[in-house]
């Protein structure tokens, strides 16, 4: 569990950093939109105050009912990972769940919203969406989670085998 409680807390600072520094020091929520490297990379102002590309939006209630269920996924992961510990690769992508969970749940308790600015483009294709480091290490802890194997150890493996 050290290293799932590393992972999180890495992935967190870099998400939170990574906010705090385009939105606030390069004031990407006054500017809107920065070009970093156009069309590969560019900053692109979004808060979004409903789950992926802004479905669900609403009000404060929505705000409290998301961060509630984002805990609860963090509390389960949590319980999930101590109860029947994976390997170690799983332990890693259970930190990245976790640790962007927690950098969305920061920015809906700080601002009332996600603070999504990441917009990606390429071969002509034109995308409208923004994202963040969090919505990375989310995507990324999810699928560990589910296509990296888990640890199966002499009694269990035996069990599961019955």
């Amino acid at each position: 569990m050290r290293t799932v409680a590393w992972v999180a807390l890495v992935t967190f600072l870099i998400d939170q950093a990574s906010k705090w520094l385009v939105v606030h020091v390069m004031e990407l929520d006054r500017k809107l939109a920065i070009d970093v490297w156009p069309p590969f990379l560019n900053f692109r102002m979004a808060w979004n105050n409903g789950i992926n590309f802004g479905l669900f939006g609403g009000g404060d209630n929505t705000r409290w009912v998301l961060i509630s269920v984002a805990l609860g996924i963090v509390l389960f992961v949590l319980l999930w990972l101590r109860r029947d510990p994976p390997g170690p690769a799983a332990l890693v992508a259970g930190g990245l769940l976790v640790g962007g969970a927690l950098g969305n749940v920061v920015d809906r308790l700080l601002y009332g919203a996600v603070a999504d600015f990441l917009n990606m483009s390429c071969c002509g294709l034109d995308n409208p969406f923004a994202f963040n480091v969090a919505d990375i290490a989310i995507f990324a802890g999810a699928v560990g989670l589910v296509l990296l194997p888990g640890r199966q150890t002499g009694a269990k493996a035996g069990k599961k085998g019955s």
